[in-house]
This record gives structure tokens, C-alpha cells and sequence, in this order.
């Protein structure tokens, strides 16, 4: 059971009061909400301060990039699958218009990213632990960063919905965690919801070889 001094973080992430992030690169950057909005702030090594670089920073509403480590697409859900391989496609699929993948490997990189170009992060949950609902915390990783989407006009979601939402029950509970161009994630929501049912025969990752059997044979 937990203590009464864990409890008192056991609250969803709609209640938090701020969130942010530093970013180490060129530059260095501090990214923040006090929940009015989300604004950036850039390291000047000359003087030793912080300067008032980004205002009012927006996730832009559409986009043609995404993020998802398609290492572990063998163990994707249905509507996971579904979601890229329609991506992938390109002009001449289902969504008519070409997609670039990235995979950075850093939520806190991935977020920046989305925040100054656009996009949508997917680390959904997977067959690897039926157990576990994802793999990113959700008090420290996916509730700061989606207060962050959120408070700059994207979606951040469990992949079934609002992950700021989620009442936790322990410390390190784990989470799918996707979020970005609010279009683009309810897209995935929606999936989820109509076609996570049923598998999905997924050419794009399936096996191949350099001949196809004929007649069942």
C-alpha cells in the first residue's frame, strides 16, 4: 500500500500547476508552461542568462511526420499498424500526401521537435508485457511533456485517450504515451477504438520472400 506521502503524487496530470524541459544542443534551451500557454527560453553564454526567445509556442495543426521505433513493430497493435502503414504509403495511399519518419530515441528531444516543426510521437503500448499499459512513466516522462503538447494547442493521449486523465496508482506506473498535431493523434485514437480488434495484415513490415504461394500451397 502506499504511504501517505506517495499518494500525494498519485494525481492526474490535469492537476499539475507547470511542467517544462531543458534541452542541451547549439543552443540551450528551457521550454515552459505555467499553464498559460508555452514559452521558450534561450541560453546566452555571454552574459550567463536566459533570454525571452519563444512566445506563445504552438504544435502546428498539420503535418507529415511522425516518430515511432519501428524496431518493435512486430509487436504493435492493430491500429498502431494500421496508423504507419497508411503513413508510409505515401500519395498513393489512403492519406494522399507523403510522410518522413524520425526517431530520435529522446522524449524530451522528440517533444522539442514537434513543438518547433510539427509531428506525432507514438511509443504506444505493445504484446511485449501484456501486464503493463506502455513503457514510459506517467507521473515523470508522459504527464510533464503532455501538460507541455496540450498547453500548446496538441493532444497528448494513452493512445485511448487524454493521458493528463489518467489517475495513477503507483509511483512508476508505465503508460502509452502519444502525442503531437491534435488531428494526428485523435486519428490514432480512433484506431484504437474501431480497429484494435482484430489483427492487421501489415505488408509494409510482413515477412517477405521471392515467391508467393499459389492455391494454399
Amino acid at each position: 500500500m502506499a504511504g501517505d506521502d506517495e499518494r500525494a503524487f498519485l494525481q492526474p496530470g490535469a492537476r499539475q500547476v507547470c511542467a517544462g524541459y531543458a534541452i542541451y544542443g547549439p543552443t540551450t534551451m528551457l521550454v515552459l508552461t505555467l499553464g498559460r500557454g508555452v514559452h521558450g527560453f534561450t541560453l546566452d553564454r555571454e552574459i550567463g542568462e536566459f533570454i525571452y526567445t519563444h512566445p506563445n509556442l504552438r504544435v502546428p495543426e498539420e503535418t507529415s511526420e511522425f516518430a515511432i521505433n519501428t524496431s518493435n513493430s512486430r509487436f504493435w497493435e492493430p491500429a498502431v499498424k494500421r496508423y504507419v502503414d497508411e503513413c508510409l504509403a505515401g500519395k498513393s495511399g489512403p492519406r494522399g500526401k507523403d510522410f518522413n519518419m524520425r526517431w530520435i530515441a529522446s522524449l524530451v528531444a522528440e517533444a522539442h521537435r514537434i513543438l518547433m516543426r510539427g509531428g506525432v510521437f507514438l511509443y504506444p503500448r505493445d504484446t511485449r508485457e501484456t501486464a503493463r499499459s506502455g513503457r514510459l512513466r506517467l507521473l515523470y516522462e508522459a504527464n510533464p511533456i503532455g501538460m507541455v503538447i496540450e498547453q500548446a494547442g496538441g493532444r497528448a493521449s494513452t493512445s485511448f485517450g487524454p493521458v493528463l486523465e489518467v489517475e495513477p496508482q503507483a509511483l512508476h506506473q508505465r503508460s502509452g504515451f502519444v502525442f503531437g498535431a491534435r488531428r494526428e493523434v485523435e486519428r490514432i485514437e480512433s484506431y484504437h477504438r474501431d480497429y484494435n480488434e482484430r489483427p492487421y495484415d501489415a505488408p509494409l513490415f510482413g515477412a517477405r520472400g521471392l515467391f508467393r504461394a499459389a492455391n494454399g500451397s
